[in-house]
């Protein structure tokens, strides 16, 4: 064998560890990965495809043309009973899919062979207490971490080649009915958090932790009254004590932040949406009720709120906030270009507001029928109420009146993220069209019990379909296209340079279509309802599309009417991985 000199030995040693270092930088997931995402082809290393959710690739291989040659690549079952809705979108980093599933589990995936490297399944106690079933809609990269939050309101730091615990930090009391299902955020550094439980009376919040060790920066509850903290310190108010809230009903007023946040890195803000003010019952609780059902532009730096937008001051049909806010610029006609924000919400309007400081641009119905306001003031930026469709005051013993409101409380448009292509300067939003018998009831607070006031039975408006995916014009509000589809719409919406938009159904399909015309122009049956978000990237010359396929969320579990109608559709848990074959494959297969 030949002997090694010293010196040699020590350079043959910096060398190793040189490559070593290279190898580790190369993997590990920075700042700037995360801030390049949307522009990125190999790799989805965020929630939305970028901190901004425009859910749109450049990637042009699979277009309207060779959509057609689309074909799975593999299938991995998330396995035994656990099956349930699965709601998540992938993430894609270093040849690995990384992907939450129902019951507080995570994979990775071989991105190029499907075989399963990691399973971790999060330990949950007894007791737990999510409104809306046992989803989980993704994680977040960083370093050589993936991060996700658990239905036992925890969120845990995972190493990204073992799946081992690296850490994992308490976010709230599940006791209490707190929970988390939303996908987090990492802005410079710092992991961005909400929590669910609004219909348990909770108090939602926002906060940032250290990505590396969990440790908490800064928390903003969203309930006005409440202290913020930052360093452990007190850090202000949120808005004033009583100011819109009476006597002690703040204390537990809701809003939770149930669906996560976007960031817009030109205005150095977090925008997080609020749920219902808790409880439902808006007799009980005089008062515009901030901040629930609000829009929250927040400083990432401390917590502090910049400026707030509230959807539906005084909510009295649950009609949550929390639905994405998508920065884009508004494009317009004397060619001023306007740094704006979109939202889909689940009273039924669609809003484009300016992102730099929250003054309502335009306020669009997106849904054919809204009974509870008749328009939004333009001036005001409040809604004209039907007075009459509000939910009457019940007594101390009985109910009040019963109305007939629409959209239900399911919304026009639910958490499935909706998809903004600046090719075709459209937003594609996953609509639906039902309404609600709604009616107030005596209620009072207890901890760890559903705190609603009202009872509800859902029902469809239309015999020939509920869902109905629309093409939107932001500059106008108006529908340009809409896709009907005869079950509602619970998915979510990707859209691409190739001129597609994908999105699933509960019957089971995965579906592409034109982006500027609304055709059809693919689709495949993955075996249970699609209410998950695909994700597409290239690697190794190919094209690749991934979605999760496994039928739940709150559906089935409170759609009355419409519930009874689908109660058919199968349950499942997978990952369907699909491919667009290189040229000279589909050249030597013809």
């Amino acid at each position: 064998m030949k002997a090694y000199h010293p010196i040699r030995k020590a350079l043959l040693a910096l060398t190793i560890t040189a490559a070593l270092a290279s190898s580790v930088s190369f993997a590990a997931v920075t700042d700037q990965d995360i801030a390049n995402d949307p522009g990125t082809t190999n790799d989805v290393v965020s929630y939305g495809l970028g901190l901004q959710g425009q859910r749109f690739s450049p990637l042009t291989k699979l277009n309207t043309d060779t959509v057609k040659n689309l074909v799975p690549a593999y299938v991995l079952s998330y396995g035994d009973e656990k099956q349930r809705g699965q709601e998540a979108q992938p993430l894609i980093h270093n040849g690995k899919i990384f992907v939450t599933a129902s019951y507080s589990r995570a994979f990775a995936v071989d991105a190029k062979t499907g075989e399963e490297l990691w399973q971790y399944d999060h330990r949950l106690p007894d007791g737990i207490l999510p409104c809306c079933d046992v989803v989980n809609r993704g994680g977040a990269l960083y370093e050589n971490l993936f991060i996700f939050s658990t239905l036992d309101a925890q969120l845990v730091a995972l190493d990204q080649d073992t799946g081992k615990v690296v850490w994992k930090e308490k976010m709230e009391d599940y006791k209490a009915g707190y929970s988390n299902t939303a996908a987090p955020i990492v802005v410079k550094g710092l992991v961005i958090t909400g929590v669910s439980g609004g219909e348990f009376g909770v108090v939602g919040k926002v906060e940032a932790r250290d990505a590396k060790t969990g440790k908490l920066v800064w928390s903003r509850p969203t309930v006005e009254g409440h202290m913020g903290t930052l360093n452990g310190q007190d850090n202000g108010i949120t808005g004033e004590v009583n100011k819109s809230w009476p006597g002690d009903l703040w204390k537990t007023g809701g809003a939770a932040t149930w669906l996560g946040g976007t960031y817009d890195f030109e205005t150095d803000s977090l925008f997080f949406g609020t749920g219902n003010p808790s409880p439902w019952n808006s007799h009980l609780r005089p008062g515009d009720n901030l901040y629930s059902s609000s829009l929250l532009a927040i400083n990432p730096a401390d917590g502090k709120i910049r400026w707030h937008y509230q959807w539906t001051p005084h909510d009295g049909w649950d009609f949550d906030g929390v639905n994405e806010f998508i920065s884009f610029d508004l494009k317009q006609a004397d060619g001023k270009v306007i740094k704006a924000g979109a939202h889909a919400d689940r009273n039924g309007f669609f809003y484009v507001l300016d992102r730099t400081n929250g003054k309502l641009i335009s306020a669009s119905p997106f849904v054919n029928k809204i009974t509870w306001a008749e328009k939004i003031d333009l001036a005001t930026g409040r809604p004209v109420y039907i007075d009459a469709n509000r939910p009457g005051k019940n007594t101390d013993t009985g109910k009040g009146e019963s109305v007939f409101a629409a959209p239900s409380f399911l919304g026009g448009k639910n958490w499935m993220p909706m998809a903004y292509s600046p090719t075709t300067d459209l937003f594609y939003v996953p609509a639906n069209e039902w309404g609600m018998d709604i009616w107030n009831e005596p209620i009072s607070y207890k901890k760890g019990a559903a705190y609603l006031g009202a009872g509800f039975t859902i029902r469809p408006l239309n015999e020939d379909y509920i869902g109905a995916l629309r093409a939107i014009d932001p500059k106008t509000g108006k529908i340009v296209w809409e896709a009907k589809n005869k079950a509602p719409l619970w998915g979510g919406v990707l859209t691409t340079a190739g001129n597609l938009v994908f999105t699933g159904t509960p019957e089971g399909y995965l579906k592409a279509f034109n982006a500027q015309t609304g055709e059809e122009v693919w689709k495949f049956q993955t075996g249970s309802g699609v209410v998950g978000c695909p994700v597409t990237w290239e690697q190794d010359g190919e094209q690749f599309v991934a979605v999760p396929s496994g039928w739940g969320g709150a559906v089935p579990l409170w759609g009355g009417e419409v519930a009874k109608s689908i109660k058919n559709l199968n349950q499942g848990g997978s990952l369907w991985v699909f491919k667009l074959p290189n040229t000279a494959t589909v050249a030597a297969k013809q």
